[in-house]
């Protein structure tokens, strides 16, 4: 599975945008999830451009969640903003890159996206828990490079 297009379908990329929508139900936190076929960057550094790119560091709190995959490297990058980097302890992200290890072991990448957005959501309520007012500020659709 080389190109991006055939890493999801159609259907389980909806699927994965409801799980966004039903994570930050929870939170003010704002996740997105952006695929690419590889980079030539180092992966975290190449989610860090993205990151930018989808002005993920203009929300209010500075609270958005990036999850990153290079589908050719095999690779993926959970980078949280300013916001909550300066709150989380720094294994904040480890159990949510677990429950999506194990789905992409069995070869399911729509699990593995969708429980790694859930379990984002879930962590961040306690430090962003979503409050009456609060505006959707990024777009919850799969970007792709």
């Amino acid at each position: 599975m080389s190109k991006v297009e055939d890493f999801l379908t159609p259907e389980q990329e909806q699927e994965i945008v409801e799980a966004i929508r039903t994570a930050e139900k929870n939170t003010s936190g704002e996740i997105r999830v952006h695929i690419e076929k590889t980079t030539s960057l180092d992966p975290y550094d190449r989610a860090m451009e993205v990151f930018h790119d989808l002005r993920m560091d203009e929300t209010q709190l500075q609270n958005g969640v990036l999850i990153y995959v290079a589908v050719e490297d095999k690779t993926f990058v959970i980078c949280g903003d300013k916001g909550i980097n300066d709150l989380v302890e720094p294994d904040f992200w480890d159990c949510t890159r677990d429950a999506m290890v194990s789905q992409f072991k069995k070869g399911d990448f729509k699990q593995g996206l969708v429980d790694g957005i859930l379990r984002a959501g879930e962590r961040l309520k306690k430090y962003f828990p979503w409050q009456e007012g609060d505006t959707d500020e990024l777009s919850n659709e799969i970007s792709k490079g």
